[in-house]
């Protein structure tokens, strides 16, 4: 059976803004075969700050949606009018790579593996 990688919005960013290929780290902490997932409601906040913010942010948004799309994560469809962080709670089986310390904290409580970025350089495991 295939590991299911869960990529939270801020860390879909993480390439752009501290230089670190989030996607070969994943594959050198993953010891299963994995595929890469990421919320619809995701992809909607990246338009989001890519259309409403100025600058370093907003390029940031600009390379996180085309690295995405060379990417070809699978897109969960939600239904729920919820917080993306609330609907990442409320998923099982997945493992969730997001830098938000409250969500980490809620996950971990819930016994869910989270990937993290530590040193702005390297990705572990938690």
């Amino acid at each position: 059976m295939r590991a299911k990688v869960l990529l939270d919005t801020n860390f879909i960013l993480v390439p752009a803004k501290f230089k670190v290929d989030i996607y070969e780290e994943i594959k050198r902490l993953m010891d299963v075969p994995y595929d890469l997932y990421v919320l619809d409601k995701s992809l909607l906040e990246l338009e989001n700050i890519i259309r409403t913010q100025k600058g370093r942010e907003r390029e940031a948004g600009k390379l996180a949606k085309a690295i995405l799309e060379a990417k070809k994560p699978k897109t969960l469809k939600t239904t729920s009018k919820d917080y993306v962080d609330n609907i990442i709670l409320g998923l099982d089986g997945f493992i969730v790579a997001t830098n938000d310390s409250e969500l980490r904290a809620k996950l971990k409580k819930r016994g869910v593996r989270t990937i993290v970025l530590r040193q702005k350089k390297y990705l572990v495991m938690e």
